[in-house]
């Protein structure tokens, strides 16, 4: 920053408390000050450099799997075939064929998670705006229906993760070293043995869990299909190239590249000093400061690699499909079996929150202001969680009513990116509807 100017009254009074409450109209103030306060806080905790999702604008910053290296081939063909509701090829019912895809429970409009507290892949009915009106088809046999026993966490930012799903059990490197005895033979935990990152391991073992089928034949009589995967696999044999792994490669390759780079606190980050607005830089020198959120949601995506144990509610409500098994409500331990990771779930991106009405992994919370009031306050909610498997770094944090609003506002508005739909295509292949085609769907948006 450049030209840093201010009157000694001005530092006398502490920066940043004068810059944002000082009414004298005699006092100036660069901005150039304003963001270097910012800025300093930051670097004294992490790094502005380090907290960009695209340095210099660059897919090739993007972390990826040496497996599965970025092209964008591969982007192109992966960003049709998350939509594509023409893989929908193996339903439990008839009735569900060609009419669900991986963006059922992962739509742009909802920060690319579900609208609803309860993602339904096949077996499910309608759309609204961004996925709210989704509910099970009364035409289905509920034990049949694709439901998720837990919020459906976003694609987006995942390229700053080495593991996914809340307990983590996608992903055969770094963070899941040493869990390789409960990759069990027979389960989509079994992915993990190809040696894959979690994006990819989720693509592949999701594609089966979630009743996709890459079917060869299919993908070589459609001529666009046909061209991107030659595009995309030139060196792998036909034989091969038009399969579940390298269609899931390829979708994993572009939910890759869904980051919220267009949020105004990356185009801060960027340069863009007006970028945020007063409220939301007070909120982001609170997240870096005294609310501690940076101990947790690190690194480029805000989402951090560790598993923590807040109390808070698994699913439930009569609006709820299905039982929550135990695994389910012991997050990571249910995956490693170690009761040491009893309770704990992966620290989610905070990204785009403000797009969605449930958050925590049970969906128990309405808004990020709920989240905030909670963390603040840290009483756990869910009693089911004993006191001693809570997080150490789950504390009162003493914030004031005016600094959660402020908290608030650079959470709910500088950390969100207002064009996701850049991410979605206009049309597919196939000419279908997505991300859902069932009758009821069609209507709410509008396809024919």
């Amino acid at each position: 920053m450049k030209n840093h100017r201010i009157r000694a009254a001005v530092l006398l009074s502490g920066l940043f408390l004068t810059l944002s409450c000082s009414k004298d109209p005699d006092i100036y103030v660069d901005i150039d000050v304003e963001n270097q306060v910012l800025i300093d806080q930051i670097n004294s905790v992490s790094s502005t450099v380090g907290l960009q999702l695209l340095r210099d604008n660059s897919l090739a910053s993007i972390p990826q799997d040496p497996k599965n290296p970025i092209t964008q081939a591969k982007i192109d063909l992966g960003k049709l075939l998350f939509h594509e509701t023409g893989l929908a090829l193996d339903p439990k019912q008839s009735e569900g064929m060609g009419t669900y895809s991986c963006a059922s429970c992962h739509q742009s409009k909802a920060g690319f998670q579900s609208g609803m507290k309860q993602g339904i892949g096949e077996g499910g009915s309608g759309f609204g705006l961004f996925g709210e009106a989704r509910i099970m088809d009364s035409n289905y046999d509920e034990a049949l229906i694709d439901v998720q026993p837990i919020r459906s966490p976003t694609i987006l930012n995942t390229a700053f993760q080495d593991v996914m799903l809340w307990n983590g059990q996608f992903g055969g490197t770094k963070t899941n070293a040493g869990t390789e005895a409960e990759w069990t033979a027979g389960t989509p935990k079994a992915t993990n043995n190809l040696g894959f990152e979690g994006v990819e391991t989720q693509a592949i073992a999701g594609s089966d869990v979630h009743r996709l089928k890459f079917d060869p034949e299919m993908i070589q009589n459609n001529a666009t299909y046909k061209k991107l995967f030659d595009e995309a696999y030139p060196n792998i044999q036909e034989t091969e190239r038009y399969t579940k792994l390298y269609g899931a490669l390829a979708i994993a390759a572009y939910e890759r590249t869904v980051v919220a780079s267009e949020a105004p606190f990356q185009k801060w980050l960027h340069g863009e000093n007006d970028a945020m607005n007063e409220l939301e830089k007070k909120g982001a020198l609170l997240f870096f400061g005294k609310g501690k959120c940076y101990t947790c949601h690190s690194g480029p995506g805000l989402n951090g690699m560790e598993f923590h144990a807040l109390g808070m509610n698994d699913l439930s409500g009569d609006d709820i499909h299905g039982i929550v098994d135990e695994g389910t409500k012991k997050g990571r331990g249910g995956f490693t079996k170690n009761p040491d990771d009893d309770y704990k779930f992966k620290t989610p991106t905070l990204y785009n929150l403000k797009d969605v009405k449930f958050l925590g992994h049970g969906g128990s919370f309405t808004s990020v202001k709920e989240v905030i009031e909670y963390k603040n306050k840290a009483v756990a909610e869910n009693s089911d969680v004993p006191s001693n498997r809570l997080s150490n770094q789950f504390t009162a944090l003493g914030l004031t009513t005016e600094e959660i609003d402020q908290l608030v506002a650079f959470v709910e508005d500088g950390l969100h990116d207002n064009n996701l739909d850049r991410y979605v295509p206009e049309s597919l292949p196939t000419g279908q509807c997505f991300p859902n085609a069932d009758a009821a769907s069609k209507s709410d948006m509008g396809c024919d």
